[in-house]
Formats: C-alpha cells, sequence, structure tokens
C-alpha cells in the first residue's frame, strides 16, 4: 500500500507540510514548489472577533524537499519565503488606534527555514511513526509597519503518525505539540486526513486540523505587530480543506487545495488557497 498513497501526502496548505506517516524508500527523493494565498483580508478571529488597523494580504512560495536515507528513515527540509502586505485602514484610526498608525507597506521576507526527520517503528495493517522538526529562527519584523514573517523564536515539533493504505483509498492522522522559545505559548496539535483515488490520475483528499494554545507563554509584542495579528502569541485554530493531487506521470505531478476554519483565536478569518508542483526521484 506504500506507492498507493505517495501522490497524495505533500500538498502544502496552512502547515508548512502534510504530517503523514509513510517513509521514502532509501535514495528516494521528494521535491515540491508550493505558492499559497491569504488574500487581503480585514478580520481576525477572536473573543470577538476583531480587526487588524489595515487590511492584511499574506503570500507563501515554499520549498520543500524529502530524501529516505533508510527505508524506514527521512529526512525533510522546507523554506518559506512570504509576501506580506499591509494595505487600505480597515476602521475609523480616531476610535481603533488612537495613539500610533502603522505605515501602508509591501514586504518578501524569508520566513521560518523547517528541518525535520521522520521514522517508521510499524509497517503492519497500520503504519507507526515519529517526527521531530525544528523551525529555525530566520524571521524578519518590520516595525513600521507591523508585518513579521514568522514567529520570532525557534520550534520544536515532536509528533506522532499513523496511517493506513487501501486499494483506492488511505486514511492518516497526527498528533502533537509545537514547543517554543523566546516566552511564547506552545501549541497541542491533533489532525487527520483521507483520501480517495477518483481517477487513474486524479486524488480528491479532504483534511480536519486543529491547534490549540496551551497559553504558557507570556511575550510582549510590539504594538504594531499586534494591529497586523501576523505570527503573534496564543494562535489557535479548528480548520478543514479540501486537496486534488493530478499525477502527469510517475515522477511529475501538481495539486491544489483549499483550506478554512470553523474557528480560531489570532488568526486570519479568511481561506487559504494552495497550488503546487512536485517531482519525485
Amino acid at each position: 500500500m506504500k506507492q498507493l498513497v505517495l501522490p497524495a501526502l505533500f500538498l502544502i496548505t496552512l502547515n508548512a507540510f502534510s504530517q503523514s506517516p509513510w517513509t521514502k524508500n532509501k535514495n528516494e527523493g521528494y521535491i515540491q514548489v508550493s505558492y499559497t494565498t491569504i488574500g487581503s483580508y480585514d478580520k481576525i478571529y477572536g473573543n470577538p472577533d476583531y480587526k487588524p488597523q489595515r487590511e492584511i494580504t499574506d503570500n507563501t512560495v515554499q520549498l520543500y524537499g524529502e530524501y529516505g536515507v533508510t527505508d524506514k528513515t527521512t529526512l525533510f527540509a522546507n523554506i518559506p519565503l512570504k509576501m506580506v502586505k499591509t494595505g487600505d485602514f480597515t476602521e475609523d484610526m480616531s476610535v481603533i488606534f488612537p495613539s500610533f498608525t502603522i505605515d501602508e507597506a509591501s514586504e518578501t521576507l524569508l520566513g521560518n527555514i523547517q528541518l525535520g526527520i521522520k521514522h517508521n517503528f510499524s509497517n503492519n495493517k497500520c503504519l507507526l511513526s515519529g517526527q521531530l522538526s525544528i523551525e529555525a529562527n530566520t524571521s524578519t519584523y518590520k516595525e513600521n509597519s507591523g508585518l513579521r514573517s514568522g514567529y520570532d523564536a525557534w520550534t520544536f515539533t515532536p509528533l506522532f503518525l499513523t496511517g493506513r493504505g487501501f486499494d483506492s483509498w488511505y486514511i492518516q492522522a497526527f498528533t502533537g505539540f509545537d514547543i517554543r522559545t523566546n516566552d511564547y505559548s506552545s501549541n497541542y496539535k491533533l489532525g487527520g486526513e483521507i483520501g480517495y483515488k477518483a481517477l487513474n490520475w486524479l486524488w480528491i483528499a479532504g483534511f480536519l486540523d486543529g491547534v490549540a494554545s496551551l497559553k504558557n507563554g507570556d511575550i510582549v509584542l510590539s504594538k504594531e505587530n499586534l494591529a497586523t495579528g501576523l505570527y503573534v502569541n496564543d494562535q489557535s485554530y479548528a480548520a478543514f480543506g479540501l486537496k486534488l493531487i493530478g499525477e502527469f506521470n510517475k515522477s511529475f505531478g501538481a495539486n491544489v487545495g483549499f483550506g478554512g476554519a470553523f474557528a480560531g483565536r489570532n488568526v486570519a478569518k479568511a481561506p487559504a488557497l494552495s497550488f503546487g508542483l512536485y517531482h519525485k526521484f
């Protein structure tokens, strides 16, 4: 069943990569370039929902790769390039932000680079794997505009992964934590995905993905950063999405995805669209 699910595992959605229990075979690799866009939005999930000072556009180009060092152990990396923008004001500044305003700006900045390792412990009917990834503190912050390209922290993410493949479909799930430095709160993560091979060349998959802040960090961020809501503390969400994966041949393919949220805290109240091209070798 291992080859059955490979085309569906690496669509970049709201997360940096798909949390899958399947590993690559020794000396096999996978590389994908993807583009994710959250178009201009003016509302952020909260209790109650609130508006950023200016409309925000958040786009990302990512280069993701995997390589099998053994049949059970895979190394992976993700390099995100963020294109973030502050646009028009969303409200009367004298009412919402009486003491300051942030600049209208557009920035292209490096995000948090991610490196990781995945190991398969059991490959019977159900796969059982473990994964550890590290996001480096490689982001940038622009104070005048409040634009931030990632967390001002190192993030360590241990995950437990499980899944099973069948003749024309698969199911997988993960759970774990994002552990952040620099007084950011850590997160608990839980998610799952089910996919079906509708045609010889087309996969359709749906997913659920949840992140809950442990609220154990007390970092003090600037008022300009809070006015954009980009990579602030105590972010949570309950998300859903749909993926379509088309295979050109055994080595090349493309994918498209949609992601939204049922609820959230301190994250954009707007959908995300993703497009990707991949190559297996």
